[in-house]
């Protein structure tokens, strides 16, 4: 379960229509797509696995994320209730919390000089790949995580603990 936006302002330019549209699809969309497909796998009774997307900015303080950051939070704490709310019918809901990704994107903003620093206070000294999210998720996904309900857990080469 993937949608995300950022519009970077900080918290004293924060307007009321931007705040509204990144917790719209960033949060809101994410609950309601949750909403169907957990219906559905409950109406099967098989159980099964979701995965939400959020970001390491629900963890840590980055200049002009404060939309971004707080609906990535939300998304958090709605993976846990999610978690409590469906485990009782076999649904793992857990939560990947990615840091910066090099995606078109992510190289576009994080790929040249601007990103050293951040990249230098990073333990492993490396932005994460695609696949670093993908077999992650795929890992939360599988048997092999079968006892894994409600984490957040973050791939961001070690980040969160500088």
């Amino acid at each position: 379960n993937n949608a995300g936006i950022i519009v970077a302002q900080s918290f004293f330019e924060l307007t009321e229509e931007s705040w509204d549209r990144v917790l719209n699809i960033n949060l809101k969309a994410s609950v309601n797509i949750s909403q169907v497909v957990a219906k559905g796998m409950v109406a099967r009774k098989q159980g099964g696995a979701i995965v939400n997307i959020s970001s390491q900015a629900s963890m840590i303080a980055l200049p002009k994320h404060t939309s971004y950051a707080a609906s990535k939070a939300g998304l958090d704490q709605v993976t846990r209730m999610m978690a409590l709310e469906l485990g009782p019918h076999n649904i793992r809901t857990n939560c990947v919390n990615p840091g910066i990704v090099m995606t078109d994107m992510g190289r576009e903003h994080w790929g040249g000089e601007e990103g050293k620093p951040m990249k230098e206070r990073t333990p492993l000294k490396r932005f994460a790949e695609i696949s670093d999210v993908v077999n992650t998720v795929l890992y939360l996904l599988s048997d092999q995580a079968a006892m894994l309900n409600g984490v957040l857990l973050p791939i961001e080469g070690g980040l969160l603990v500088t």
